[in-house]
């Protein structure tokens, strides 16, 4: 047997007290004689006896009583079997995971309670063992100001009733480390103990091998047994085309993923635009496995549309919905820089300046300014004698970073300029042909070839086409081949260039100049097309949403907001929600660094919806760039949890972290109380001392001389 508090214990000094009143009677008899005393000294023996008797008893019970009370105040106790035990005047810091995973219900026991209530039903009754502790901390995964600070039990109490799901899943290895933070800032030094209240998904727990308890702290694990019973989850929304026009159907397909062990059937999805239901559809997703589904949108004008992916599958609903946007009719921007004005037709004018869907600008490469580069998707260089300088300098950054430039040669090429240019863009070998050279045919293309997949019309893929004619000026080495001339020179390839931000840019070179001396191409059917698929190839197809785990979003900057990048600030507006993220401008393209939970500001929290881009301008006005969907990750969708053996595997090797079983919550106080704190003996003590004391009475009362 133990002692809580042992100090107590000189309080047995107190029995000095009724001893020494037993021993020391300071009351004086007075002897009484009489004539004949036979018969009463006879008596006079009998009650003395009977008095000493009594006297001793009524000591015993009063020692007794005042052992048994000062033995109740030290609080005695059984040690628990537990080698790691549990301290009731340490440091105690409570974690909770409040996760979206939580909001999952036991499937077998009536009625269904969700996690998160059964986590907050035990934590209650383990306040009850440390009622008088006024160092306790409890911490969520919010991470907020609140838990940063340590309290009694009935404050901790108070604060259970507020906790509330979120949307941001911590890693144990995260919140061991807030913990140990938290409490080191306490002050208190000695044996803190940690108690961690979770479903531990898979997930989300984090590489839990590396987690590395310091042998100081003893880490308490309560498992809330979860099931992987079926969960469905929007996992990606894409267009079936790279572009959305308006009053056209447009395809946009639907992946969802079961991640559950029950296969799902029939299950109703209902796609909303503008708020507005469109298209509705059943899809069956098999266990542990993804379920596609095709809808179809139709937009009756251009801009942003804001959709939403809708399906009911209980009991977990914070992934039932699922925000994209679509751009209608987004314009390609097209950039022409000619050598020299042609005296004939302009071509390359002729495509993309009668098209609402290019917006098209045109300049001379001696004079134009290379920040026009920024907000382009496709360099047209056209007939340019050299490329040097600047010029030079500036295109090769703009493919490296993503762009997509078309090269269409002069009459006579500088050999050395563009072939130092090429090389530089994984194009080597270029040599330059006679200038007296033929014309040739050009050869059919090869329809398989990814580029001209929706090119050519299906009914049409037997007949032999009527191919240009053309006079090559050069002749190159690599690159894929688009399209070549029957004397096996290239014509037409597509170079890929690896661009900075992982996106590839593009380039294409052409054999011959577009005027009719060099060739019938510019004039022939195929020259429109392949003009086209190579301008909607220069742009990147459309992301039809982000998520919150991204971190880094990256958007084609506007010409304007390209021209004054140095001085525009970007914002991200959801309802009363602004945030001003960390930017910058690489080449073309518009990098954001989305802010952690912990670095808003108190109160602010972000949801899944849509948010406006927003510049603003050096006049301070605001104007909006694009709307952007952003969604909470899906790995809280995913129902794979740790159960108490896999946990047990774990922490093998680490003895003072302790892993429960599947504990009700009726008796959840009992258990731990018996295998970590041991047995109270108290409540017996105090029931000792009020009998004896009731035994002192009764010996008083009815046991006299």
């Amino acid at each position: 047997m133990s002692f809580l508090f042992p100090s107590f214990l000189w309080g047995l000094l107190a029995l000095a007290v009724p001893i020494a009143i037993h021993l020391f009677n300071f009351r004086r008899t007075r002897r009484v004689y009489f004539t004949n005393v036979a018969l009463l000294q006879t008596v006079q023996t009998t009650t003395r006896s009977f008095r000493r008797l009594r006297d001793w008893l009524i000591l015993l019970a009063r020692c007794l009583f005042l052992a048994a009370l000062v033995a109740a105040f030290a609080q005695p106790f059984i040690p628990s079997k537990s080698s790691l035990g549990l301290s009731r005047q340490g440091a105690t810091s409570l974690y909770v995971d409040n996760s979206f995973s939580m909001q999952n219900e036991e499937a077998n026991n009536a009625p269904h309670r969700r996690y998160i209530d059964i986590a907050v039903g035990k934590l209650d009754q383990l306040l009850t063992l440390f009622r008088n502790a006024t160092s306790l901390q409890l911490l969520t995964n919010d991470f907020s100001a609140d838990e940063q600070q340590t309290a009694t039990a009935e404050a901790i109490r108070d604060r259970l009733a507020s906790i509330k799901l979120a949307h941001t899943p911590r890693t144990l290895e995260a919140v061991y480390r807030r913990q140990r933070n938290l409490l080191a800032s306490t002050g208190r030094g000695g044996t803190h103990q940690l108690f961690w209240f979770s479903d531990f998904q898979k997930s989300t727990a984090g590489d839990l091998s590396r987690l590395k308890v310091d042998t100081a702290d003893r880490v308490f694990i309560v498992p809330i047994t979860a099931q992987a019973e079926r969960n469905v989850a929007v996992d990606s929304v894409w267009l079936t085309t790279p572009f959305v026009r308006e009053m056209q159907n447009n395809s946009l397909n639907v992946r969802l993923r079961n991640s559950g062990r029950e296969a799902v059937q029939n299950l109703p999805i209902r796609l909303f635009l503008d708020d507005v239901q469109v298209s509705t559809a059943s899809v069956n997703v098999p266990a542990n496995s993804t379920g596609d589904v095709t809808l179809t949108v139709n937009v009756t004008k251009k801009g942003f549309h804001r959709g939403r992916v809708f399906f009911d599958d209980q009991p977990i609903t914070f992934d039932n919905d699922y925000y994209f946007v679509i751009e209608a009719s987004p314009a390609i921007r097209v950039l022409h820089l000619y050598g020299q004005k042609p005296a004939g037709p302009d071509y390359i004018q002729a495509v993309f300046d009668n098209d609402s869907l290019f917006a098209f600008r045109q300049f001379s490469a001696q004079n134009f300014d290379v920040g026009q580069l920024k907000g382009t998707d496709l360099v047209v260089l056209e007939g340019v004698p050299q490329v040097s300088g600047t010029l030079r300098t500036e295109l090769d950054q703009f493919v490296k970073q993503g762009g997509s430039m078309v090269v269409v040669p002069p009459a006579r090429p500088d050999a050395g300029s563009y072939g130092s240019f090429l090389s530089s863009l994984n194009v080597p070998g270029l040599q330059v042909n006679p200038v007296d050279a033929a014309p040739i045919p050009v050869a059919e293309p090869d329809r398989r070839t990814p580029f001209f997949a929706d090119v050519f019309q299906q009914g049409f893929r037997q007949e032999v086409l009527n191919m240009p004619q053309a006079t090559a000026v050069w002749q190159w080495n690599g690159g894929d081949r688009l399209l070549a001339l029957r004397s096996g020179q290239p014509f037409l390839t597509q170079s890929r260039v690896g661009g900075t931000d992982g996106r590839q840019g593009q380039l294409y070179i052409l054999a011959s100049p577009l005027s009719a001396d060099y060739g019938n191409l510019a004039q022939h059917a195929l020259f429109v097309p392949v003009m086209y698929k190579m301008a909607a190839l220069s742009v990147r197809p459309q992301r039809t949403a982000y998520s919150f785990d991204d971190n880094v979003l990256t958007f084609p900057a506007t010409a304007n907001a390209a021209n004054a990048a140095d001085r525009a600030v970007y914002k991200l507006k959801n309802k009363s929600l602004e945030i001003i993220p960390v930017q910058r401008l690489v080449g073309n393209q518009l990098v954001l660094e989305l802010p952690k939970a912990n670095q808003l500001s108190a109160g602010q929290s972000v949801e899944a919806g849509y948010y406006e881009l927003q510049r603003t301008a050096t006049d301070g006005s605001l104007q909006t760039e694009r709307i952007i969907a952003l969604n909470h990750g899906r790995a809280e969708s995913q129902m794979a949890f740790y159960s108490p053996a896999e946990l047990r595997q774990v922490f093998a090797n680490q003895p003072n972290v302790e892993v429960f079983d599947s504990i009700k919550d009726s008796d959840f106080g009992q258990a731990l109380e018996r295998e970590n704190l041991g047995t109270n003996l108290w409540p017996y003590f105090l029931v000792a001392a009020l009998a004896f004391l009731l035994l002192e009475i009764l010996l008083v009362r009815f046991l006299k001389a």
